[in-house]
């Protein structure tokens, strides 16, 4: 798999070299002329075109004597020739003639050779055009950036990788120093950002997109970011050829911003009279570098002003370590070079590219790039980039005002027209489409041919793993050839070591996902999740002639029998002064509680004659009878469940007891929950006896320990429900450990597992990945897990809030009955009638005296009793 897209970076070779007359030696007054020296390429384009532009700044400099106070600058230019060789012998032999700067170069590359020199003799070093990253201001103090550093350029192209949400791509680039500082610059960017360089592509200088468009790669699914080069061509040149312009279709390219102003406009407008300067047939237009190449003559001529406001003097010395064979004592140290160059770091004016001024770390004040998409025959501008808020259509000016945000859902860009004249953005990357096809390795894991199978006599699989990977491809945008090969019986970690190692393009089976894994292979996300179990052998339970008792626990019997009695001895207080039913010799009011809870627990108080007759009694039986109600149909579906499930029992509860032990204990040779028992659990080695087959845990499981078996297996829940299909006499116990997932594997930073993972994705959403489940794993399972009846047992914990409200129930019906008799054992009135007054004053004694009402309605029930 490839990643076709690029970055396509070039650099453009120019130089100044200056040659004139030589200043004295030490001047104590303010010299009439100052020496400046200049080197370009002036067979390049920007080299003519940036040739003009200095001399005219340097006219509109030496014509205004408000600009130094009368002093002249003299300018020598020097063509470099665009060979650094070159460049270097004539800056070493301009530089004898005592320049207080130097305009230049234009080529990263001599710039650095060049830096050296200046660093020496003390002269500042100001280029416009060489915006390699490495000319830092540490290794090259002497040297000054007049436009912006690279590195924002690759920020920005970083930012529109991020923005398409692209996470890695293949950078084209010029060989030499220049471009492999961009691609570092680059790289660097794109790591901030997560993403990252897949490959790296050198060329020479000479290399054109027509190779590109040859090998098919200017067509539709395809994306080109180049850096302001190709800007920088339209802007000089203008409309190019049809040819050129069909290889190019589509692509992004980059301008450094420059925001429109008057100081601007006059200048473009004067550029159609000064284009004649450049001496050739052809007219050139305007380009960014020859905006900041008049900026940069306008900073040394205000940074000179300072310099001799402050009482700086042109002189200079002779410094001894240049006194070597190679004649270099006539370069003479610049004395004033560093009050020179502060003073150009510290001046800020207003020119044709807007405010020209530098940070504390040396680099122009907020550099900033247009974004650009070439289309048909021109270039249409689609956003901007700024160090400040990133990608934006609005134009970087107008939001300094307002806090910056970086924030992924704030950056935004018009809609671009990709290669191929179509505005569906790029994946990033392609299916080679060169006949190789996916090999993929399929462990085979024997006895569960329902997940990965080969058809006998054939080199094809079925299974449920094979299904999800080719229905998934099948969701695939595009074509994924691919050969399955059986990888036998070996550990799972072994065949991941062999996709890290490019071996196998991927791995098919039930390949649980770890963090140890991840480090060596990428993952789809999981196509099915599982868990590890225990599985052990179980007894059928025999049946119990106290089975009855099972579905409460002991301490639901316990409450429940504490309520009813409860219940009684409230009803009794409440009924005991108006009902003759709970009057009675001591012994009969003891067996009218306990029978009268009794009942409401069996029937309901349907079958006993006793009546309940106060509204506060009444009060507390209606609540206790809905309890009732409630606890009788719980336990009746509690019994009937337990008696329909078939009794099994093991002494082994789960993985928490299993640790208790030191019985051995199996699992499936190869699986990484070896390791997870060992490490994790701290299980004995000794103790784990790997098994090939899972048949093989049937017999194991049946010898048990003392005939050289063992007691439990663990193994993933999606294996052992297959197996416990066919083996009812085992079961699993005790809660799921260690959940995982189940994936594809492949190589790391494989596009094809984010696309699968999509695939997958899509599949659960329309409900196909249930069906192949359904399909291929769907069995009867046998009902054994000891734990079911455990589980349907009633606690009293189920029934809290029934039981809190029958007590509070009896405790405020109780409440009110006991204030009543309080009243009545103490009258307000003592005129009252004698059977009141005789009533003993203690409270006892009222509550077991017959209320009077009571005793009239009584004594005529027993008169019509004998009338009749």
């Amino acid at each position: 798999m490839k990643l076709f897209w690029a970055l396509m970076f070039a650099v453009f070779y120019c130089g100044y070299l200056s040659q004139g007359q030589r200043v004295n030696s030490t001047l104590s007054a303010k010299p009439s002329v100052v020496n400046v020296g200049c080197i370009l390429t002036l067979r390049s384009d920007i080299g003519k075109i940036t040739k003009s532009v200095i001399e005219t700044a340097l006219e509109d400099i030496n014509s205004n004597p408000d600009v130094l106070g009368g002093t002249k600058l003299n300018l020598s230019i020097v063509d470099d020739r665009n060979s650094g060789l070159l460049g270097i012998v004539e800056a070493i032999r301009y530089m004898e003639m005592d320049s207080v700067a130097i305009i230049g170069p234009q080529s990263s590359v001599i710039a650095h050779a060049i830096a050296h020199i200046a660093n020496e003799i003390h002269v500042p070093l100001l280029s416009f055009s060489a915006t390699d990253p490495a000319l830092s201001s540490l290794q090259y103090p002497f040297f000054v950036r007049s436009s912006p550093n690279d590195m924002f350029q690759m920020a920005a192209i970083a930012s529109i990788v991020q923005y398409y949400q692209w996470e890695a791509v293949i950078a084209i680039y010029v060989d030499d120093d220049y471009g492999r500082s961009g691609i570092d610059a680059l790289a660097d960017q794109l790591a901030n950002r997560r993403c990252q360089i897949s490959h790296k592509a050198p060329l020479k200088p000479q290399a054109t997109l027509e190779e590109a468009k040859n090998l098919g790669m200017t067509e539709s699914g395809f994306a080109w970011i180049a850096t302001n080069w190709l800007s920088t061509i339209f802007d000089t040149i203008g409309p190019l050829s049809s040819e050129v312009m069909d290889n190019i279709q589509g692509t992004i390219t980059l301008r450094t911003y420059v925001p429109d102003s008057e100081a601007k406009k006059n200048f473009v407008s004067r550029w159609s009279n000064l284009s004649r300067r450049v001496g050739t047939n052809s007219t050139f237009g305007m380009c960014t570098y020859g905006l900041y190449a008049y900026d940069t003559v306008w900073l040394l001529a205000r940074a000179l002003d300072a310099f001799f406001k402050q009482g700086g003097n042109v002189s200079f010395s002779i410094n001894p370590m240049l006194e070597t064979g190679l004649n270099l004592y006539s370069m003479n140290v610049f004395d004033g070079g560093k009050l020179l160059l502060d003073n150009i770091l510290k001046t800020n004016i207003t020119g044709v590219t807007g405010l020209f001024k530098y940070t504390s770390d040396r680099e122009l004040y907020r550099p900033a790039f247009e974004v650009i998409n070439v289309i048909g025959t021109g270039i249409r501008k689609v956003g901007y980039w700024s160090n400040y808020f990133g990608l934006s259509v609005v134009h970087p000016d107008s939001p300094y005002s307002y806090p910056s945000s970086r924030l992924s859902s704030s950056q935004q860009l018009y809609t671009v027209v990709w290669p191929g004249e179509t505005t569906e953005k790029p994946r990033g990357w392609v299916f080679p489409n060169n006949g190789r096809t996916l090999k993929v390795g399929a462990p085979i894991r024997a006895g569960l041919k329902e997940f990965v199978e080969r058809v006998p006599g054939t080199d094809m699989f079925k299974g449920y793993c094979i299904e999800v990977f080719t229905t998934a491809l099948n969701y695939l945008a595009y074509a994924v050839p691919f050969k399955i090969s059986p990888f036998g019986e070996s550990n799972y970690t072994e065949l991941l070591g062999l996709v890290h190692e490019g071996v196998y393009d991927a791995a098919v089976g039930t390949i649980a996902i770890t963090s140890n894994r991840t480090e060596m292979v990428d993952f789809t996300q999981p196509y099915i999740q599982s868990a590890y179990v225990v599985v052990v052998p179980v007894r059928e339970r025999g049946s119990s002639a106290w089975a009855f008792l099972r579905p409460f626990t002991p301490m639901m019997w316990c409450v429940t029998g504490m309520f009813f009695l409860l219940i009684g001895a409230a009803i009794w207080v409440l009924e005991h002064r108006m009902n003759d039913d709970f009057r009675g010799r001591p012994r009969d009011q003891i067996e009218t509680i306990f029978w009268f809870g009794f009942l409401t627990i069996v029937s309901g108080n349907k079958e006993s004659n006793v009546r309940v007759i106060s509204t506060l009694g009444r009060l507390v039986l209606m609540i206790w009878l809905f309890v009732v109600l409630i606890i009788n149909d719980s336990y009746t579906a509690s019994l009937a469940s337990m008696l329909m499930v078939q009794h099994l029992s093991s002494p082994i509860k789960g993985i928490e007891s299993l640790l208790k032990t030191n019985d051995p204990i199996g699992y499936h040779r190869g699986s990484f929950i070896r390791n997870y028992l060992i490490e994790e659990l701290g299980i004995h080695e000794s103790r784990l006896v790997p098994f090939n087959v899972t048949e093989d845990y049937a017999k194991a499981l049946r010898d048990g320990p003392r005939k050289g078996g063992v007691a439990a297996v663990v193994d993933q829940r999606v294996y052992m429900e297959l197996f416990l299909s066919t083996h009812c006499e085992f079961c699993i116990v005790g809660p799921e450990f260690f959940r995982s997932g189940m994936g594809f594997a492949f190589p790391k930073d494989s596009h094809l597992a984010v696309d699968m993972s999509t695939a997958i994705q899509e599949l659960s959403d329309s409900g196909e990945l249930q069906r192949i489940h359904d399909k291929w794993l769907l069995r009867g399972a046998c009902k054994s897990e000891d734990t079911q009846n455990e589980v349907n047992r009633l606690h009293p914990k189920c029934f809290s809030g029934l039981f809190l409200t029958c007590g509070f129930a009896c405790l405020f019906a109780l409440l009110l009955h006991f204030s009543s008799l309080a009243i009545y054992s103490h009258p307000a009135d003592q005129s009252s009638s004698s059977e009141s007054s005789s009533c003993p004053r203690t409270l006892l004694s009222c509550l077991d005296e017959k209320d009077s009402s009571v005793k009239y309605h009584s004594k005529r029930r027993q008169l019509h009793r004998v009338s009749s």
